[in-house]
């Protein structure tokens, strides 16, 4: 399999699936029709072609840069020298070893799956990035390099495309739901591994109040669950799967990865560092109204009193009841805004291919840790913080490196419980049993 190293970064593979087997005799082919011919057999053996060769520079976009953000859909962008690949996306190209001439249809076609793997130290494929190709910029030049730049959209997009038929749902936890959306026929999205939906912690409401409206895109269905009631993450992870997970809550102190600004070997690195403290965080007046309920009402007079009401309404939560709502609300205020490192970024050149491995495949919802040395009264004083990632970015110039950039929210630290330890084998809040 055709593969590319990119210097102080890691070894990576593009493949595109081609729509068919791309190297299974057909009959008839002037090509793939010649007996003995040992590059195109009776049955073949794989869907994808690797266009690594020829790739300038990959782009992948996951997730959300702040929390308050809906979850976009996932996409990856990459370059291609096509005069460097022989040609491989042109479309008019019919002899193509890609282009299927049963049919009549290039290979490399829109509503292709696509994805991209790196190699980590161990030679173990690691993937960054599943989709499908949404579109291609052709840029032909006479007597100069021809491009294509190839956009590539997770199965957020095709969510994004899929509408429902009207029906009453029943009254359900929110995993269910989701798993019931996905089932129906007009859905029909993949089961089994495809998936990875937690149970969740809230009920929705069911029955006529609660109905879902012909015409209701999915999407924005599982947005209105994640807004309006779970408060927790829907998203395609790098690996393609659908995740759900519940409510934003306590998080075990385990980051996967520390950035820092020392030269520690066990720290990465950090290139840039961003730091939020806004007042448009603020919320200290929350009211919830669900579909089959009142509006219920959270205050935080305090901070009313110190700073200016702020207030946030959802109206029409899925949420089954006001207790449920009420909760809700309560979840939902912020009445302190606190400094945070809302952003991070690091280059690979300057790390080890240990954190190299473990940078590449941070994903959505996992925990890192993020330390800057500042002068407290003209000591060096160190300011860390464990944070939960929201989104990231992976930019990846095949002649010069990789930088990654990571977007963060605050989490709710709880340690792991150590017997006999004077600090974490105390039985609190703080506390709790993990691995």
């Amino acid at each position: 399999m055709p593969t590319a190293t990119v210097l102080n970064a890691g070894t990576f593979d593009l493949e595109v699936d081609t729509g068919y087997v791309v190297d299974g005799f057909t009959l008839d082919s002037a090509i793939r029709g010649v007996l003995d011919d040992p590059n195109y057999v009776l049955d073949g053996t794989t869907n994808y072609a690797s266009i690594t060769d020829g790739v300038l520079s990959v782009t992948v976009l996951r997730g959300r840069k702040d929390p308050a953000d809906q979850f976009p859909s996932g996409s990856m962008t990459f370059v291609l020298d096509d005069t460097k690949a022989d040609g491989v996306f042109n479309p008019f190209d019919t002899a193509s070893e890609y282009y299927d001439d049963i049919t009549n249809y290039p290979g490399l076609a829109p509503n292709r799956a696509v994805r991209l793997t790196r190699y980590n130290a161990s030679n173990v494929a690691e993937r960054l990035f599943v989709g499908w190709i949404v579109n291609y910029d052709y840029q032909f030049q006479l007597d100069g390099v021809n491009t294509v730049t190839v956009y590539c959209a997770d199965g957020l997009y095709r969510l994004a495309n899929t509408f429902l038929t009207e029906h009453n749902p029943t009254k359900e936890l929110t995993g269910a739901r989701i798993n019931a959306i996905l089932d129906r026929a007009e859905v029909d999205y993949p089961s089994g591994a495809a998936r990875n939906i937690a149970a969740g912690t809230v009920e929705l409401g069911g029955g006529s109040q609660y109905q879902i409206r012909e015409g209701t895109n999915v999407k924005s269905y599982f947005e209105q669950i994640t807004q309006s009631a779970e408060r927790g993450r829907i998203f395609i992870d790098r690996e393609g799967v659908l995740v759900s997970q519940d409510r934003i809550g306590n998080t075990l102190s385990a980051p996967a990865v520390v950035f820092s600004d020392t030269a520690n070997p066990a720290q990465a690195r950090y290139q840039e560092l961003g730091i939020t403290f806004k007042a448009e965080d603020l919320i200290n007046r929350v009211a919830v109204t669900p579909a089959g309920g009142t509006q219920q009402v959270a205050d935080d007079t305090d901070s009313q009193d110190t700073y200016f009401i702020k207030s946030l309404y959802i109206e029409g939560s899925l949420l089954h009841d006001n207790t449920a709502a009420l909760d809700l609300a309560n979840y939902l205020l912020y009445p302190e805004p606190e400094p945070r490192y809302n952003q991070v970024s690091t280059f690979y050149g300057r790390l080890s291919a240990a954190l190299r491995d473990a940078c590449a495949i941070i994903d959505i919802g996992d925990t890192v840790e993020v330390n800057k040395k500042i002068l407290v009264n003209g000591v060096p004083t160190d300011r860390s913080q464990e944070l939960s990632v929201e989104g990231l970015e992976h930019r990846i110039t095949f002649a010069g490196g990789m930088t990654s950039r990571y977007y963060t929210s605050p989490t709710n630290l709880v340690y792991a419980l150590l017997l006999d330890d004077p600090v974490y084998g105390v039985l609190d809040a703080d506390n709790a049993l993990g691995s």
